[in-house]
C-alpha cells in the first residue's frame, strides 16, 4: 500500500512543482512588463510647467542613457547624419530627452543639411533658452531647456523663413512623439 501511496504523490508533487514554476515564470513576465511600461516616458503636449527640475549629477546619470547624459549634461553633440531624427520625416513633437518639456514640432522642421535636425522655431518661445557658448574658439548660442536646463544643441541665424533661425539640436537631447 504504501508504495501504491508514493506513486499517487509523486505526480501530486510534480504537478505542483510546475505549476509553482509557472506561476512564477508569469509573474516575471508580468514584473517584465511593467517596468518596461514604466520605463516609458510620459510625454504630453499640455506639461508645460517651466518649474524648474534640479537633480544631482548622480540622479541624472540614473534617468538618462549614456548618450543622453553626454550630450543634455556635459554639452556634448553627436556626430552628424548618424543620429536618430536627422531623417525623421513623421508628423509629431520633439520633448526633451531629461524632463519631457515639449519643445519643438515637426511643423517647424527642416532639412538643414547639416546632418542634425534643425527647426526653425520651438513650439514656444518659453521652452527654450539662449546662453553664451564660447567653445571651440567660436561665439554662438547654445540652447537649453527652460526647465531642466539641458544642453540640446546650438541657434544659427541662417535658417529658412518666416524666422530666418536654425535651431540645430541633438537627437540624443531629445524623445519623439508621433501624432495620430
Amino acid at each position: 500500500m504504501k508504495r501504491y501511496q508514493q506513486l499517487l504523490i509523486l505526480p501530486a508533487i510534480a504537478f505542483s512543482f510546475m505549476a509553482c514554476m509557472q506561476s512564477t515564470k508569469t509573474d516575471k513576465a508580468n514584473t517584465e512588463t511593467t517596468t518596461t511600461k514604466q520605463q516609458q516616458p510620459v510625454l504630453s503636449l499640455t506639461d508645460t510647467s517651466l518649474k524648474k527640475v534640479a537633480k544631482t549629477d548622480a540622479q541624472w546619470k540614473k534617468v538618462l542613457s549614456d548618450n543622453q547624459y553626454y550630450i543634455l549634461r556635459k554639452q556634448g553633440t553627436e556626430r552628424p547624419f548618424q543620429n536618430e531624427f536627422n531623417d525623421n520625416h513623421k508628423k509629431g513633437n520633439y520633448f526633451c530627452a531629461a524632463c519631457k518639456l515639449p519643445l519643438f514640432s515637426s511643423k517647424t522642421k527642416f532639412n538643414s543639411g547639416t546632418g542634425w535636425p534643425s527647426f526653425y522655431a520651438p513650439i514656444n518661445n518659453n521652452r527654450v533658452k539662449e546662453v553664451v557658448d564660447k567653445s571651440l574658439g567660436m561665439v554662438r548660442g547654445e540652447i537649453v531647456c527652460a526647465r531642466c536646463d539641458g544642453h540640446i544643441g546650438h541657434l544659427f541665424d541662417d535658417g529658412p523663413n518666416p524666422t530666418g533661425l536654425r535651431y540645430c539640436m541633438n537627437s540624443g537631447a531629445m524623445l519623439f512623439q508621433e501624432s495620430k
